[in-house]
This record gives C-alpha cells, structure tokens and sequence, in this order.
C-alpha cells in the first residue's frame, strides 16, 4: 500500500511538473488568472478535479484489480 502511494505520489510530481517545464510564461500566466478568481470557482475546480480523480481510481482499480 505505502509503494503505491509513494509511486502515485511521484507520478503527481512529474505531471505536475510538465507544463512549468514545456511552458514557464504560459504557466505563470494561468497562475495570475486564478489568484483572481473567487473562492466559489476554486472550490468548483477543486471538487471537480476530486470526483475525476475519484472515476480514474475507480475505473483502473476496477480494471486490474
């Protein structure tokens, strides 16, 4: 379980990662956009990137496991 974890949380860091690398300016451009979003949109954001997050573990653990 703890291995799964620790290579989940890997994984989450070289994806996170990708787009700072590829595009810096880009990035920081989004950034700057979101400090200016209210809290409402951001905890939108939040909980939709938890439930899609929530399917894929579902989906890959119902596949293989």
């Amino acid at each position: 379980m703890w291995g799964d974890l620790l290579a989940a949380l890997g994984l989450l860091f070289v994806l996170e990662g990708i787009f700072p690398f590829l595009n810096p300016n880009g990035v920081r451009q989004t950034l700057l956009q979101i400090t200016k979003a209210n809290d409402r949109i951001l905890r939108l954001a939040g909980l939709g990137s938890m439930v899609f997050g929530l399917i894929v573990l579902y989906l890959v653990r119902g596949i293989a496991g």
